[in-house]
């Protein structure tokens, strides 16, 4: 453990921008190579050196930093180059030493840029995925609302075409509606009252347009246990005007054609 006194935060912020004399650059290492509290202060000086490098809102160096570093420079004679010797030798030990300060600036530096990238990168990462999740939600929901604006519609909207369909031999017991929009292709029909069909038959909905075109599958159906079916909103192409539906008994995957008879028919 080292019983000098500890670097001034002015020295350290000088010692790792190469600003200090040849020998308290010397006397700096020296004392950062034993003394474990000042290196973890010069990388916690470097660190903040570097972010703030990286932030908008400038902050000033360390007080008194600026006078001494120009007094110094002021002060430090300029060397004679060295006079080349004829023989080759080893690299002496201030060499590498009077790089340390650049390499815990360095490694500072890019520890910080490190975790800001990371950081930035994680939250972007988080942002976008909860951008598609609420993308994802907002179009069900949307599409909920269409479906509810379009079933309004059709239900309420004097231009809907009301049908009632019954049974077209005996007692006019099965009874069907239909409420059909034409410019929106929405279609809502209710029975009640249906007779039961083997497992391999079903009801089929048929609308008749008006332009005597052939016959539009509008829907299969089976009855429940009390003579009740439905079909809510088929696939039909929008603006095709009804003359009438109809309803045949097909095979349970359903007819490209009706097959006769119509068992129910209104217009």
């Amino acid at each position: 453990m080292s019983t000098r006194p500890h670097i001034s935060e002015e020295d350290l912020a000088l010692y790792g921008m190469q600003a200090l004399t040849s020998q308290e650059e010397r006397s700096a290492q020296a004392h950062l190579e034993v003394c474990a509290y000042c290196r973890a202060a010069l990388a916690e000086t470097m660190a903040d050196v570097s972010l703030v490098g990286m932030s908008v809102e400038q902050q000033p160096p360390p007080e008194g930093a600026r006078q001494r570093l120009m007094v110094r420079i002021a002060n430090t004679p300029q060397e004679a180059p060295p006079t080349p010797r004829p023989v080759a030798v080893m690299p002496s030990r201030e060499e590498p030493r009077k790089g340390v300060g650049w390499g815990w600036l360095g490694w500072a530096a890019a520890a910080a840029m490190l975790a800001v990238a990371a950081y930035l990168g994680y939250g972007n990462h988080k942002l976008q995925q909860q951008l598609s999740e609420d993308r994802g939600q907002i179009a069900q929901l949307q599409a909920g609302a269409d479906r509810a604006e379009a079933l309004t519609e059709a239900l309420t909207s004097p231009e809907a075409k009301q049908v009632t369909l019954s049974e077209t031999k005996g007692p006019a017991k099965p009874v069907g509606h239909a409420t059909y929009l034409s410019k929106r292709g929405t279609l809502i029909f209710v029975a009640s009252n249906l007779r039961p069909v083997p497992a391999s038959k079903t009801y089929e909905l048929w609308l008749i347009p008006a332009n005597g075109k052939a016959p539009v599958a509008a829907g299969l159906f089976r009855p429940d246990a009390n003579g009740s079916a439905s079909v809510v909103m088929p696939k039909l192409p929008e603006g095709v005007e009804a003359k009438a539906f109809g309803v045949t008994i097909e095979d349970a995957q359903g007819s490209a054609t009706p097959t006769l008879p119509i068992v129910m028919a209104g217009q």
